[in-house]
This record gives C-alpha cells, sequence and structure tokens, in this order.
C-alpha cells in the first residue's frame, strides 16, 4: 500500500452507544491477544460507561483508548458533560470531536469544536476531528465549500506546528452506517482536498498528518480504501463492534505504515 513514509495508519474503532461493561470485555478478551505492536495505530473508543475498563485493559498493550466526546472546560456547571482532565485520569489516549451524529443530534458547532481541538491538545489528549458532507450537499455540489468550512473552522485555535497532532477523518454522512460506501475515487478525491486546505497552512505539516476515512468500512473494502496515497487509516463503526471483522481491517492495513 502507498501510506507515506512518515505517517502510520490509524483503525480507529466507534462503538457509539453500543457495549456494556461486560461486552467490552468479551471483545476485548477476543481482540486484545491478536494485536502486536507492528503495523497501524489502533484505537477503541467505547461508550463512556465502558470507557475506563477499555482505558484500564488497554494500558500495557499496543491498542490505545479514545472517548466519543468532551467538552472544551475542565470543571464546572455543565451536567452531562465530561472533560479533559476527567478522560487523564482514566488513562485514556485521545477522543473523537465533531461526529456528524454529534453535529445532527446534538448541536455540535464549529466554534464549540475549535475550542475542543486546542483543549484536547493542550491536555495531551490526541483528536480524532470529523468532517463530511451530506447527500443533499453532495448532489448541489457543495462538498469541497463544506468539507472547507469545516476544516479551517474546527483547527482555526489549531498552532500550526501542532497540526500533525491532529488526526482527521474524512466521514461522509450519507454513507454512515446506510451500508453506502464513498467509492475509492470519492474518498481520495475528498481526503486530498482536505490535505490541500492544510497545505494552504503549512505544505511541510500537511503531509505528516493522518486523514482517515470512515462510513460503512468493512473488511470487504478496508484494503481499497486504505491502498490510497491520501487514505491513512479508518473510522469505523458497525464492523467494530465484532472483534473478528474489526481484526480484519486493522490485518488490511498492516505493513502498511512507516
Amino acid at each position: 500500500m502507498m501510506f507515506a513514509m512518515s505517517r502510520r495508519p490509524c483503525i480507529a474503532a466507534n462503538w457509539k452507544m453500543n457495549k456494556s461493561i461486560s461486552e467490552a470485555d468479551d471483545f476485548l478478551d477476543e481482540f486484545l491477544p491478536t494485536q502486536s505492536a507492528e503495523g497501524p495505530e489502533v484505537v477503541i473508543c467505547p461508550t463512556y460507561l465502558a470507557l475506563a475498563r477499555v482505558a484500564e485493559r488497554c494500558a500495557g498493550t499496543p491498542v490505545r483508548s479514545a472517548a466519543q466526546n468532551m467538552y472544551f472546560e475542565d470543571s464546572g456547571a455543565f451536567t452531562g458533560e465530561v472533560s479533559a482532565p476527567m478522560l487523564l485520569e482514566l488513562g485514556v489516549d485521545g477522543v473523537i470531536l465533531g461526529h456528524s451524529e454529534r453535529r445532527q443530534y446534538f448541536g455540535e458547532t464549529d466554534p464549540a469544536l475549535a475550542r475542543k481541538v486546542r483543549r484536547a491538545l493542550s491536555a495531551g489528549l490526541m483528536p480524532i476531528l470529523c468532517v463530511g458532507e451530506s447527500l443533499e450537499q453532495r448532489e448541489c455540489g457543495d462538498t469541497e465549500s463544506v468539507l472547507s468550512g469545516q476544516v479551517l473552522a474546527d483547527l482555526a485555535e489549531v498552532h500550526t506546528d501542532d497540526l500533525d497532532r491532529v488526526v482527521i477523518a474524512y466521514e461522509p454522512i450519507w454513507a454512515i452506517g446506510t451500508g453506502v460506501t464513498a467509492t475509492t475515487d470519492q474518498a481520495q478525491e475528498a481526503i486530498h482536498f482536505i490535505r490541500n486546505l492544510l497545505r494552504s497552512r503549512d505544505p511541510e505539516m500537511a503531509e505528516r498528518v493522518r486523514i482517515l476515512y470512515g462510513g460503512s468500512v468493512k473488511p470487504d473494502n478496508a484494503a481499497e480504501l486504505m491502498s490510497q496515497p491520501d487514505i491513512d487509516g479508518a473510522l469505523v463503526g458497525g464492523a467494530a463492534l465484532d472483534p473478528a471483522g474489526f481484526g480484519a481491517i486493522v490485518d488490511a492495513s498492516r505493513g502498511s505504515g512507516s
């Protein structure tokens, strides 16, 4: 595969609102023994309920853990929110920010995301920033304007020297949970466009930022998607709930990194 030598592939499992603590244990019982330090960076993103258990069990293994969201303040009257210091206390390595479901169902805004990305970086957490267009926006020819608006706004408070600490996940909304996957050409074209946006800030740094594809990624399409020069891995939803299926996606990228 054609990953840039300076970019290690990343395969992240977004469990969304699935798996209890016991179910997370069952998954890890099967999945962790199959993983080695060679190949891609593997990240499990469970529910908050199972996050402490997953972080504890992944500690000392090649697999990392990440939350599915966090707030930009460290404490206060923000009912239902979780802060960066709380995640750090659990031993969490990263956090998904700006997933389309957070934007669509919970009113996530780009100004808030800019603050979240900045806070995650300052805490030493790896932000996995999600961007992507709806089917209506794609059909209207607005894909590039949507991606430009999201990427530039969400990274507005990130210092150029820190850009390569952000992982970006391109997730076309029309391909999430629908069984419809962007074609290889569509995914590569959009992710190449995102990389060009980063080049406008710093050409060298843009080559170091990892950009993932997400949207109905499965074992049978993962290798083709990740064969593209600008696609550095995958953010996996439904297929990440099965340890064997997720393992097959991880295997599809092994030997592809630096």
